[in-house]
């Protein structure tokens, strides 16, 4: 068993024994089993899929870094929600004003910025629709 905790700002997120980790690496999805060697690496806006005593969960996630060491796999992340925490009408609304943003680009806008807007808003629905 590993030992996982999701860690924000805001709250422990999640603090557990469990089998398996997956989530998305800036390089692709890495999955983290017992006894792996340790590793350090930066998040990108994802899905956290979280498997224990045979099933699995999902949870929302933005950016941040998982850190694996010793059988305790720590995620370090700026949000984090289940899908019957995320508001529906609040992301709908966001992922709106980021292609709106998008489409018509006022001076001084961050691009980088309102992209990640935009694949915050789609993950979080997407996973949201998903249950």
């Amino acid at each position: 068993m590993l030992h996982l905790e999701i860690v924000t700002p805001d709250r422990l997120f999640l603090s557990e024994e469990i089998e398996m980790v997956i989530v998305s690496g800036i390089e692709g999805d890495l999955a983290i089993l017992k006894d792996r060697t340790p590793i350090t690496t930066p998040l990108r806006i994802g899905r956290v899929r979280i498997f224990q005593n045979g099933e699995e969960r999902e949870a929302a996630v933005v950016d941040g870094y998982i850190s694996a060491l010793d059988n305790k796999v720590t995620i370090a992340t700026d949000a984090a929600e289940w899908p019957d925490e995320i508001d529906v009408e609040r992301a709908k609304a966001a992922k709106e004003r980021a292609e709106r943003r998008l489409a018509n680009k006022p001076d001084g806008l961050d691009i980088a910025r309102a992209e990640a807007a935009l694949k915050r808003a789609i993950n979080r629905l997407d996973l949201k629709n998903k249950y």
